[in-house]
């Protein structure tokens, strides 16, 4: 064995020797449809205001307190009178610094989630020393309640993730059985609603809050039209978040990103006028879909959508030939099988797709 080899087996845990990198792919030429962007600019005033606003940035000192930013937060998008939130480089800083503050040494604490979900969540619960259960959805992408209760009650998880709506299905759980799940949790463990595509679901548990003191929501920025200033926020009972500000990094949040999202939540009538274009040009894509011979769409709330195609590697591989990017997650769980998944974009964009899908079917 060569010696870093030998090093590298010595010194790092094998749990992340395991671990495959977190790939993105270069989008060069192609069309990109397989991250979930909004595909839309701020307009070119607003742009001209941004970067006046940016160059006054203090690129030289750090981050001061994030109130500003925050109360920003809690008046432009729900969040309940009394409630706060913690800040995140995007949702995966924040899903990390809660499988940390929940991982334990006495005893392998555990993150559950169902399956298939964002695949962070695992990655997280993996990388924090916690173990993850995935509880497998039904073939109708709905929760298979029963095997969720069973599975709390065996593995008394201190984490439970419910996406609403999920990564990659699509569709929104039944808000009865996620109350359920979340009160299964009781004393003993946190429920997680994340709500990363909210804008477009126009639904959400943030109201909810004082409801269940077990109960955090997250979000993010990035499905709004922002992905590329990496903000994720979560709410929930104060003495919670005071915990996992603790486990947070000191000035996570740059201050660019600070300022660019401040001053988009002034303008949050733009980006929400957006999201209402993306929906829909969605029900547009999907009728469009449906109507050529194999292709199955599923519901969708969010900005994206999932079909199934006959021999999906065959379809997706024509598709890159055509420079055309999507999301092939056939071969992330047996209920996705022959699956893409596809971000709503723009008309042009959409129509660019569709004739790329129709002339891959062939």
């Amino acid at each position: 064995m060569a010696f870093i080899d030998n090093l590298i087996s010595n010194a790092i845990r094998p749990e992340v020797r395991a671990l495959s990198q977190y790939h993105v792919p270069d989008a060069g030429a192609f069309l990109k449809l397989d991250a979930m962007e909004n595909p839309y600019l701020l307009p070119h005033h607003l742009r001209c205001e941004l970067g006046q606003r940016l160059a006054d940035v203090m690129l030289n000192r750090y981050p001061g307190s994030y109130d500003a930013l925050k109360a920003k937060i809690c008046a432009t998008l729900g969040v309940p009178a009394g409630y706060s939130v913690v800040l995140g480089n995007g949702s995966d800083e924040l899903i990390s610094i809660m499988a940390t503050a929940c991982a334990r040494q006495d005893r392998r604490a555990v993150l559950m989630a169902p399956v298939p979900a964002f695949v962070m969540f695992a990655r997280s619960a993996q990388l924090a020393g916690m173990d993850f259960v995935g509880v497998p959805l039904k073939a109708d992408f709905t929760l298979d309640k029963p095997a969720m209760l069973t599975a709390i009650a065996k593995h008394k998880p201190a984490l439970v993730f419910l996406a609403y709506p999920n990564n990659p299905t699509g569709n929104l759980y039944d808000g009865r059985d996620m109350v359920d799940i979340i009160m299964a949790l009781g004393g003993s463990g946190l429920a997680v609603i994340d709500e990363a595509y909210e804008p477009f679901a126009q639904t959400s548990f943030m109201a909810r809050l004082p409801e269940f003191e077990n109960l955090i929501v997250m979000r993010t920025l990035s499905k709004l039209g922002l992905a590329g200033i990496r903000l994720g926020y979560m709410a929930a009972a104060a003495p919670l978040l005071e915990q996992f500000d603790k486990v947070r990094a000191p000035y996570n949040v740059n201050v660019l990103t600070q300022a660019a999202a401040e001053f988009a939540l002034e303008h949050i009538d733009v980006l929400n006028a957006q999201a209402a274009a993306l929906n829909a040009a969605r029900a547009i894509l999907a009728a469009r879909l449906a109507s050529l011979p194999g292709v199955k769409v599923f519901p969708s709330a969010a900005n994206f959508l999932l079909i199934r195609v006959p021999d999906c590697d065959n379809v997706y591989a024509k598709l890159v030939a055509h420079k055309v990017l999507v999301k092939n997650v056939g071969k992330m769980h047996t209920v996705l099988t022959d699956c893409l998944r596809i971000t709503v974009s723009t008309p042009q964009e959409n129509s660019l797709f569709f004739d790329a899908l129709q002339a891959s079917l062939v």
